[in-house]
C-alpha cells in the first residue's frame, strides 16, 4: 500500500467521521429546538414527544436547515406565538454548538 493510498483512506475516514458528527449534532439540535418551540406552544408529555418527531422528520425534506426553520416558524405563527426569525435562528445556532460540544466531550 502506498502513501497515497494511506492518505486517501485517512481522508475517507475523516469525512465519514465528520458526517456522523454532523448528523448526530443536527439531530440533537432539532430535538432541543422542538422542545423549546413545544414549550412555547404549550405542549407536554406525549404531545411534545410527537412534536419532536415531527420536527426531526421535517429535517429530511430537503438539504440544509431551512425545512426545520420553516416547520417551527410556521407552527409558532399558526398558534399566534410571536417569536422572531432571529430568535429562532439564534436558538438553532446555540443548540447546534451545544450539541457538538456535548458529543465531543462524551468521547473524551
Amino acid at each position: 500500500m502506498t502513501t497515497f493510498d494511506n492518505r486517501e483512506r485517512g481522508f475517507e475516514n475523516k469525512f465519514a467521521h465528520d458526517e456522523d458528527l454532523r448528523f448526530r449534532a443536527e439531530s440533537r439540535r432539532n430535538k432541543a429546538l422542538a422542545e423549546w418551540a413545544g414549550a412555547k406552544l404549550g405542549l407536554t408529555g406525549d404531545a411534545l414527544e410527537a412534536y419532536v418527531k415531527e420536527v426531526r422528520k421535517a429535517d429530511l425534506l430537503e438539504k440544509g436547515d431551512e425545512d426545520v426553520f420553516r416547520k417551527v416558524k410556521g407552527d409558532l405563527e399558526a398558534k399566534g406565538v410571536a417569536v422572531s426569525e432571529t430568535e429562532i435562528r439564534s436558538f438553532m445556532a446555540e443548540a447546534l454548538s451545544k450539541a457538538v460540544s456535548d458529543i465531543e466531550s462524551a468521547k473524551s
